[in-house]
């Protein structure tokens, strides 16, 4: 979000030179930057690698023609390690016992910085939230073909689990 006003006071913002930022929207009145808003969210691959199988969800209200992995906004004060393994448990039912870091990711579309997260969870029955209407495990190479393809978010995440799954020290946040 471009503030085109203070949040603050209201005065109507004017682009100023700050350092190396460039121009940015600036109240005269406050004598502050108004830098750009974003949200921050997570998105995370649940994976059961003993299993060898990973989570999918629909919900409906994100794609009716494609599965997606698990995601949610980070809430204020809380971590998004905590974040992930917080949305794991809600939206599918299962603990995560750990996290790898898998990269962070900006959508454009809705002005949003996901940080992405290999979820390692144990293979079980699903207890789904009301905003997810069905999860499936599946293999990670089949879950690229029901995942909308790539630049797609979900895509990328899914496809750095397959390239990295195997490496002995993953670069982990042990965090949960």
């Amino acid at each position: 979000m471009q503030f085109q006003y203070c949040p603050h006071c209201g005065t109507k913002s004017v682009p100023r030179q700050v350092g190396d930022e460039g121009l940015v929207p600036w109240c005269e009145t406050c004598n502050l930057p108004l830098f750009p808003m974003f949200s921050s969210c997570i998105i995370a691959l649940a994976a059961d690698e003993e299993a060898g199988e990973v989570a999918l969800l629909r919900q409906s209200y994100i794609s009716t023609q494609y599965h997606n992995l698990v995601s949610g906004y980070i809430k204020p004060g809380e971590s998004a390690e905590v974040c992930a393994a917080r949305e794991v448990e809600e939206e599918l039912g299962l603990k995560v016992s750990r996290l790898d870091f898998a990269g962070t990711y900006w959508f454009g579309k809705k002005d949003m910085l996901m940080i992405g997260f290999i979820a390692h969870v144990q293979k079980q029955s699903f207890h789904l939230s009301e905003e997810v209407d069905q999860a499936v495990w599946v293999t990670p190479e089949h879950a690229l073909t029901l995942l909308h393809p790539s630049p797609a978010i979900s895509y990328q995440v899914t496809e750095f689990y397959i390239r990295n799954r195997l490496r002995k020290e993953p670069f982990r946040n042990e965090a949960v």
